[in-house]
């Protein structure tokens, strides 16, 4: 695989890991295993907004852009890709942690939502009874 394309898929991943960062809670209301996965990954997200750390992908690709013959990037992924899009003018250290803060206060509501959902589903199985497959005859649980 060329360099180039090797950069290229990296940016996909690193992008794929940006909207699981930020809205990854939203697929642990339906799976709730997701968050084993997404809780690390939001943890990482937000510390690295809001301390403004170059996540470890950025200079990997900077690298295989080199190796490609191409000019590498200062600053890290979301400055690179995603804040243009965002914030024509640029990113300040406030923008990063407004972005952090909103990965946070995203993933509070997410997770607030997969909670109430997996609580009402519990109660609800209480009350329909589903426990009385593993009931003796007379109803009681072992």
């Amino acid at each position: 695989m060329s360099a180039r394309l090797a950069a290229d898929l990296l940016v996909l991943v690193h992008l794929a890991f940006v909207v699981f960062v930020v809205a990854g809670g939203f697929l642990a209301i339906r799976r709730p295993r997701i968050a084993w996965l997404h809780v690390p990954a939001a943890l990482w997200g937000a510390w690295a907004e809001l301390t403004a750390t170059i996540c470890p992908l950025t200079p990997l690709e900077n690298a295989l852009r080199r190796r490609a013959g191409q000019a590498g990037y200062e600053g890290g992924f979301v400055e690179h890709y995603l804040i243009p899009l965002l914030y024509p003018d640029g990113l300040s250290a406030a923008h990063q942690r407004w972005i952090g803060v909103l990965v946070v206060a995203v993933n509070l509501v997410a997770y607030a939502i997969a909670i109430r959902r997996a609580r009402s589903r519990r109660g609800a199985a209480a009350r329909t009874g589903v426990a009385s497959a593993v009931s003796d005859p007379r109803g009681s649980a072992p």
